[in-house]
């Protein structure tokens, strides 16, 4: 017996195939490779500019940079904006839906500061990651 599939069509009107209706499954499906978690960190600590993105120490390719926004807004958890300066140049926010990953990102960020040595909160535009509005204090 194969792989439950359903279809669920994107803002796009593409229908993507899910490999199971388990919320685990679809949710990783979503944002479960090696980059658009670190995107959607990146939208919580206030970046919202692709050359913000790319200035990330982890140091992602821009084409999949790219296609991970172009996701990331095809899903419904970010939207794409015009910058204020006008132009062509765009910068993305967080929708409701991606809010809503806001305690996922926390858990994460604590277990890693727990369990693995040697990690340490970021720098974001020169102060200390826990005193961006999108993520609480450090724990104790």
């Amino acid at each position: 017996m194969g792989k439950a599939k359903n279809s669920k069509p994107d803002s796009g009107g593409i229908a993507r195939s899910r490999r199971s209706p388990c919320p685990v499954a679809c949710a990783l499906d979503l944002f479960g490779d090696r980059w658009t978690l670190l995107i959607i960190r990146d939208l919580f600590l206030g970046r919202s500019r692709f050359k913000d993105f790319t200035a990330a120490p982890e140091g992602i390719p821009t084409n999949i940079l790219s296609d991970r926004l172009e996701r990331l807004v095809a899903d419904g958890i970010a939207d794409r904006t015009p910058v204020a300066e006008g132009g062509k140049r765009l910068a993305y926010q967080l929708t409701e839906k991606g809010l809503a990953l806001r305690p996922i990102l926390v858990a994460m960020r604590d277990w890693g500061l727990r369990w693995e040595e040697g990690t340490r909160l970021g720098q974001v535009d020169g102060r200390p990651e826990s005193e961006s509005p999108g993520f609480p204090k450090e724990p104790k």
